[in-house]
C-alpha cells in the first residue's frame, strides 16, 4: 500500500522541502564530488511540481526518471487491482 500512496506524499510537500540541507551522498560528502544522481530528489521533486526550470538546474535525470516511475506505477498499481495494464513490464523482471 506504501507504493501506491507514497508518490501522493511528495505532491503534499512544498517544492522545496528538499533543498536545504546537508548532502548525504557519499562522493560529495567524501570526494567533494558530484555524481550523476546527485541532486536527482530535489529534481524530480521540481519536476512532479511542474517547475520545469528547477528541475532541470537541479538534475536534467529526472525528466528520464520521472516518466518511468509513472510507468512502474501504474504498472503495480494494475498488479494490485488484478488489471495489468502494462504486462509487457512482467517481461523485463
Amino acid at each position: 500500500m506504501t507504493i501506491i500512496l507514497g508518490p501522493f506524499l511528495f505532491l503534499l510537500l512544498p517544492i522545496n522541502y528538499f533543498d536545504f540541507g546537508t548532502s548525504i551522498c557519499p562522493s560529495k560528502v567524501f570526494l567533494d564530488i558530484e555524481c550523476l544522481g546527485c541532486g536527482l530528489t530535489r529534481g524530480v521533486m521540481h519536476l512532479i511540481h511542474l517547475d520545469f526550470q528547477g528541475a532541470w538546474q537541479f538534475n536534467k535525470l529526472s525528466f528520464l526518471i520521472v516518466p518511468m516511475g509513472c510507468l512502474f506505477w501504474v504498472n503495480i498499481l494494475g498488479k494490485v487491482l488484478k488489471r495489468p495494464w502494462f504486462q509487457f513490464f512482467d517481461k523485463l523482471y
